[in-house]
């Protein structure tokens, strides 16, 4: 491995196809394009060194792509795998995303902004699932602070939420490991928004449709990153359904009422207790009172009811009405 480049790795047995690839990153500084022409060949690489992403074809001899795929998934977990496939495999691709093994797909013949672009986010990616493996609390804070910087305005927004988490863990009589499953969910439930444009994040006029529901999906990758970094249940529900509502007009899933995860209601009142408190570039944080009106009239609705007035109390108790 060149020192200080990130690796991925393209599986193909079309040779014109492995240049051309190495071709949309030539030149590029911070990245190192290995090729293999089989899948026992790639094998071998990996089992030396797991590479960050791996790109395979579908249709190769011998071992397919998804057999490959499968195997890396086993040999190299946190690796981003990726399948190269043919408009008319469309249907075994998206199968392939559905079963785990993959985590994006490339059409032939590809457009090579969107490839590059693809690529990028999967190294990202790659390195906040290694950091959140680590549990590691500097590295960690230094991981949600430069996500924190693709919006600024929700600076220190993670850590905050945190401590409103475990504060009402603490009222709810939770301690011990699952307390501190409180703290880091709540740390890392928006790592998704990695994934997330910043001129979506950034956008000082009203979303799209199309822009909301690709913000919408941050929630769902934040719960695949902590489920490939092998994160507990408690933190991968944290990160997944926070944004679930009691009555199931929430997402990513529509979970409603007991449905959804207690770790997962309880963070969704801190975090949007804290979005409410904080200011926006569209407007000025809301009063605690202000707040605590908003969360009663959503008794039932957002909201889990019982842990709604345990919140509300605690934080009178702490802040004065």
């Amino acid at each position: 491995m060149q020192e200080g480049k990130d690796q991925i790795l393209v599986v193909d047995d079309d040779a014109n196809i492995l240049r051309a690839v190495e071709r949309v990153f030539h030149g590029d500084a911070d990245i190192e394009v290995l090729t293999a022409t089989c899948a026992g060949e790639a094998m071998e690489i990996i089992a030396r060194n797991p590479v960050p992403v791996v790109i395979s074809d579908y249709t190769m001899p011998g071992v397919s792509g998804i057999e490959f795929l499968e195997w890396a998934k086993s040999a190299a977990p946190e690796s981003m795998r990726i399948l190269l496939t043919g408009c008319a495999d469309l249907d075994v691709a998206i199968n392939s995303i559905n079963r785990g093994e993959v985590y994006r797909f490339i059409s032939k013949p590809w457009n090579r902004t969107e490839l590059r672009q693809l690529i990028r986010e999967a190294l990202q990616k790659h390195k906040v699932v290694k950091c959140l493996k680590s549990k590691n609390e500097t590295s960690l804070l230094s991981l949600i602070r430069t996500i924190e910087l693709k919006d600024p305005s929700t600076k220190g927004h993670s850590e905050r939420v945190a401590g409103y988490a475990l504060q009402l863990a603490d009222a709810l009589g939770i301690s011990g490991e699952e307390r501190m499953d409180f703290k880091y969910g709540g740390l890392i439930h928006d790592c998704g928004k990695i994934g997330v444009p910043e001129a979506v994040l950034n956008k000082p006029g009203e979303l799209t449709a199309e822009q909301r529901e690709l913000i919408k999906q941050h929630a769902r990758w934040s719960g695949e990153l902590a489920a490939m970094a092998g994160l507990n249940t408690r933190v991968v529900n944290i990160a997944l359904y926070h944004h679930e509502r009691f009555n199931g007009n929430g997402y990513p899933t529509g979970l409603a009422g007991s449905r959804i995860p207690r770790e997962a209601r309880i963070v969704a009142l801190a975090d949007v207790y804290d979005a409410l408190a904080s200011d926006r570039p569209y407007r000025k944080g809301l009063s605690h009172r202000e707040i605590a009106e908003y969360f009663l009239n959503e008794k039932g609705t957002s909201f889990d009811p019982q842990l709604t007035d345990v919140f509300i109390g605690e934080l009178e108790r702490t802040r004065g009405k």
